[in-house]
């Protein structure tokens, strides 16, 4: 589905709609995007592998290795003795963490290549707290409502809903240098000031840019919406989750590094449009929803630890 640009897009503009999608489509495109690491996730999926299977694929890529390591042997896990073993840290970390693993490591390596073109040092660290925060999160906030996903949808839509920050680093860098310099009260004046300068806000760069990727559009949609899952005609739980796993990163102190906002305060993402979308009326379902949340909250300072 073609995404066209919001309502506050139609402010007077530096940049014509055709050239913002020229830049955009001046960008690098990511390999791991069409792939997401398939040989690795098809063995996962496949009834009967085992783990020397995995383990052996995983052995082929050194970042992923390292990165397995480091996570099972932090103190998330809590293990007794060091793990150096990718046969034993497949058995420790389960299938699910691996393949999260999986996704988001060929993901945040490629788009540092977008560091060259852009005038000002960027945060990856913070960038990548964020993505594989608000991803976990995201998944965790889903498997809440009654949306059934049998893929990785949930995970990727978090990891991948500020993808548009770093186009603009390599599409509009002396705009985001500026941006990033600006205070804002919150995400919706940052998303105004970069519809100000630029013509488009993060978020539709970012659904633009992963369309020529050809992602599904339940990601598409939901990067393009996740500032405003109500405007959202479909797959707006998607949208709701990431908006509300969005602010939950931003509770904990990890913006994305990229912008200048107000903290936020307790509990403000239970006035989010994503939280009604998600959960509505049903005060049973919310307090259970609230629960879990704060129960991740707590666990996620030490698994973020461990990945990055």
């Amino acid at each position: 589905m073609p995404i066209a640009p919001s309502s506050s897009a139609t402010v007077a503009a530096p940049y014509s709609e055709a050239e913002i999608k020229r830049r955009i489509e001046s960008c690098p495109k990511l390999a791991s995007l069409q792939s997401i690491n398939r040989a690795l996730s098809d063995l996962i999926r496949a009834e009967g592998s085992l783990n020397s299977q995995i383990a052996e694929i995983i052995r082929r890529d050194p970042s992923l290795s390292a990165r397995l390591l480091r996570m099972v042997n932090s103190v998330y896990f809590g293990l007794s003795t060091r793990v150096n073993n990718i046969e034993e840290a497949v058995f420790f970390l389960g299938l699910r963490q691996i393949r999260e693993l999986s996704m988001a490591t060929p993901v945040l390596e490629e788009l540092a290549q977008f560091q060259p073109n852009a005038s000002v040092a960027l945060p990856w660290k913070d960038l990548w707290t964020h993505s594989i925060g608000t991803a976990i999160l995201t998944r965790e906030i889903l498997a809440s409502t009654a949306l059934h996903i049998d893929d990785d949808t949930d995970y990727l839509v978090g990891l991948l809903h500020n993808v548009g920050k770093v186009v603009m680093a390599y599409a509009f860098p002396q705009e985001l240098s500026v941006l990033m310099a600006s205070p804002a009260s919150d995400s919706t004046e940052v998303c105004r000031m970069e519809t100000e300068m630029i013509g488009w806000d993060h978020a539709l760069i970012g659904a633009y840019y992963l369309e020529r990727h050809q992602l599904s559009p339940e990601i598409t949609v939901a990067v393009r919406c996740h500032h405003d899952p109500a405007s959202a005609t479909q797959h707006r739980m998607f949208a709701a989750g990431v908006q509300v796993a969005d602010c939950l990163m931003r509770h904990t102190g990890v913006s994305g590094g990229f912008e200048q906002t107000a903290p936020v305060k307790p509990d403000a993402w239970l006035e989010l449009d994503g939280w009604q979308i998600l959960y509505g009326a049903d005060d049973n379902e919310s307090r259970i929803a609230r629960a879990s949340i704060a129960n991740s909250l707590r666990r996620l300072p030490s698994m973020l630890n461990g990945l990055l």
